[in-house]
């Protein structure tokens, strides 16, 4: 042992030199040996300095310092990562834990529609940093989207922005939500649908296949969303009978199909609210080909679909519709014409027939009747309905 003007030295059997000090009655030994008894006073030299100065630390406060120290740096790099978070990651989380109103998560078809949007539209904001997304850098997107001419995609991947922006500020990625775009998430094309006219849809009905006829006069007359109609069984369709003549059907509606990209089986599910599970009931026009068409074509099992693929079992694809859809209004001189305008044709003779909003609604599967005024038209009883009121007035 080597007692020093301050502290002492040992030398160790290893032949390395020791040195301890006490500080405040606690004896401290060096955090390492020496091997030269110069290097050891040194070190009490430079020790005893730190004490005089206050920077020197304890073992434990050392480190307690060194933790802190990750801690920091470890709060410091998650941050880090937290501000540089690419939007696809941030939107694929948001879309994982989607629920509905109800508590119950969201609609497979709406899960798919939400990962097109993010996949398509939206595909340009994926590697961009959530917590730098401004008010300019959506502007520049939905200009750019605008671009491309798909105005009611655009309208919908912006709503989708908004929502999953929304989110990132509640969770602290985002200070605040950038200034919303006046009109952006209702934004349409501006054209109205303008349904066919009888003669129009004679022509379209000719030129289909045959098998797919009485697709299009069923869609005609009853409304029924695309999906609902690819979706139909001989089980959904009630013949109601009179003295063993037949006076009318139901088509009970409960379920739609929507094929995914991507996604080899289709989806198949409930409408989105429950004013979509409806009965329908068919004016003869419309029933009496339907029936003819299941007795050739429909297999008598409750489950065979009214309009199958080609292989007689599957879903008939939308995109296969559609290119027989695509030659027939073109032959009606109608290349304007979607398979929707079937939708405002029916809304339309519905109300024609003397029907109030909150009727062609129902027969819609619209839970609201501000829906279904965007299906109604003309009825081509202005004239009429003119007289009526010379008359009411008449008579006040």
């Amino acid at each position: 042992m080597s007692r020093e003007a301050w502290g002492a030295l040992r030398r160790l059997p290893s032949k390395r030199w020791q040195a301890r000090f006490v500080v405040d009655g606690v004896q401290h030994t060096a955090p390492t040996t020496f091997d030269t008894k110069g290097a050891a006073r040194a070190y009490l030299v430079r020790t005893q300095a730190e004490i005089a100065a206050g920077t020197w630390l304890s073992k434990a406060d050392a480190a307690a310092a060194r933790e802190a120290a990750a801690d920091a740096r470890t709060a410091a790099q998650r941050e880090a990562e937290r501000r540089a978070l690419p939007f696809s990651t941030f939107a694929t989380d948001w879309l994982s834990k989607r629920y509905s109103a109800s508590g119950k998560p969201i609609r497979e078809t709406t899960r798919a529609e939400y990962r097109r949007l993010l996949d398509g539209p939206l595909a340009s904001l994926a590697d961009v940093p959530v917590s730098s997304i401004d008010r300019a850098t959506v502007e520049d997107w939905h200009a750019a989207a605008l671009a491309t001419g798909k105005v009611t995609q655009t309208a919908r991947a912006y709503a989708l922005l908004s929502s999953i922006l929304r989110s990132a500020v509640s969770r602290g990625l985002l200070a605040d939500a950038p200034e919303p775009i006046r009109g952006a998430a209702s934004a349409t094309t501006g054209k109205p649908v303008e349904p066919p006219t009888p003669e129009q849809l004679a022509v379209i009905i000719d030129a289909m296949p045959e098998r797919l006829r009485s697709f299009v006069i069923v869609a005609a007359w009853s409304g029924l969303r695309s999906g609902e109609m690819r979706e139909l069984r001989r089980g959904d369709v009630v013949v109601i009978r009179k003295a063993g003549a037949v006076v009318g059907v139901n088509l009970h509606v409960s379920r739609g199909v929507t094929h995914v990209t991507g996604r080899e089986r289709p989806i198949i599910g409930a409408p989105k609210t429950g004013a979509g599970v409806r009965v329908v009931p068919l004016p003869a026009v419309a029933y009496r080909p339907l029936l003819a068409h299941m007795a050739e074509r429909v297999p008598v099992n409750p489950d065979a679909l009214l309009w199958p693929a080609a292989d007689g079992v599957s879903n008939l694809r939308q995109s296969t519709f559609a290119r027989h859809w695509k030659n027939a209004r073109e032959a009606a001189k109608r290349p304007d014409l979607p398979l929707h305008g079937l939708r405002h044709y029916a809304a339309a003779w519905y109300a024609r027939a003397g029907a109030t909003s909150r009727e062609v609604a129902d027969r819609l599967g619209q839970a609201s009747e501000g829906m279904a005024v965007r299906y109604t038209h003309g009825t081509g009883r202005e004239a009429a309905l003119v007289e009526a009121l010379d008359a009411a007035a008449l008579t006040a």
